[in-house]
């Protein structure tokens, strides 16, 4: 049974249709970009496939898709990070999620969140909803596109699972060599799954 979700939603222009790390998707849609970094990247692995992409290859290929998009690839500022952290928190307010660990990274978000009744994606929208707004409420909204249109929700159903996916998911900024991150909506998790479900 699942009990929870390790989350990964992107920013505009962080993940594309055809990484050659791999993707969701099997076509791209936009003909400047199959033509500058080729098609859809299809992979169904269960895990990364990152490390067997040569990384000279692998990134001249990341640039060239990158350089296709119709806008530039959204990066974050700590400023925005901070409003994002508090739309993150309206949200659960809102509608009582509850997140057992949240980075918030310049190009994207890693959370997990315990089930609930609503389904994955709908929590995932209802929180970039919210960030989306914050970010217009506190003049920090980019002028371009904010969020990738999908990401990757994997399905958690151990308590080992969850651990895993916690201790990653707090382990990235300093991975990246930013800060530790500490947020008020995140919940401590004591391998129990959320109420109401």
């Amino acid at each position: 049974m699942v009990i929870a979700y390790h989350c990964t939603f992107c920013a505009y222009g962080f993940w594309l249709p055809n990484d050659p790390r791999g993707s969701w998707s099997d076509c791209v849609r936009s003909w400047d970009m199959f033509i500058a970094a080729g098609g859809g990247t299809a992979c169904n692995a269960r895990r990364s496939v990152a490390a067997t992409v040569l990384p000279a290859a692998g990134q001249a290929a990341r640039a060239a898709g990158r350089a296709a998009l119709s806008h530039r690839p959204t990066v974050f500022t700590s400023q925005q990070i901070e409003a994002i952290g508090r739309g993150f928190g309206r949200a659960v307010i809102e509608a009582d999620f509850r997140i057992v660990a949240c980075a918030i990274m310049p190009n994207h978000v890693h959370a997990v969140i315990l089930r609930h009744a609503r389904a994955i994606e709908m929590i995932v929208g209802h929180l970039r909803s919210r960030a989306t707004k914050q970010l217009g409420l506190e003049g920090l909204r980019p002028d371009q596109p904010i969020w990738a249109r999908s990401g990757w929700n994997v399905f958690l159903n151990g308590n080992t699972q969850i651990a895993g996916a916690i201790a990653y998911v707090n382990a990235n900024p300093p991975k990246a060599g930013l800060a530790r991150q500490s947020w008020e909506f995140v919940q401590p998790w004591n391998g129990g799954v959320a109420s109401g479900v």
